[in-house]
C-alpha cells in the first residue's frame, strides 16, 4: 500500500472509536437523529480513508503499471478502477 499508513490507520481508528460510541447510543436508546448524524459522521471518515488508499493506488500501483509498458498490466489496472468507482458511485 503506497498511501500514507499513519493517516489511514489513524482515519479507521476515529471510525473505530465513532463505531463504538454508535453502539453505545443504541444501547442507551438514544435520539434516532443523533444516532444518524453519528453514522453521517463515520461514513465521512471511513471515506476519506478509501480515498487516501485511492488516491496512493493511483500514484503508486496505476503509475508502476503504465511507466512498465506492459499493456496487459494497464488493462487490469484500468479495470480495477473501473470496478471500484462502480462500488463506491
Amino acid at each position: 500500500m503506497v498511501a500514507d499508513h499513519k493517516k489511514v490507520t489513524r482515519l479507521l481508528k476515529t471510525a473505530r472509536g465513532q463505531l463504538d460510541g454508535l453502539l453505545k447510543m443504541v444501547e442507551d436508546d438514544r435520539y434516532c437523529i443523533d444516532i444518524s448524524t453519528q453514522i453521517s459522521a463515520t461514513q465521512a471518515i471511513l471515506k476519506k480513508a478509501n480515498e487516501e488508499i485511492l488516491t496512493g493506488h493511483l500514484h503508486g500501483c496505476v503509475r508502476e503499471a503504465f511507466e512498465s509498458g506492459d499493456e496487459r498490466e494497464k488493462d487490469q489496472k484500468i479495470e480495477e478502477i473501473i470496478t471500484i468507482l462502480r462500488k463506491i458511485s
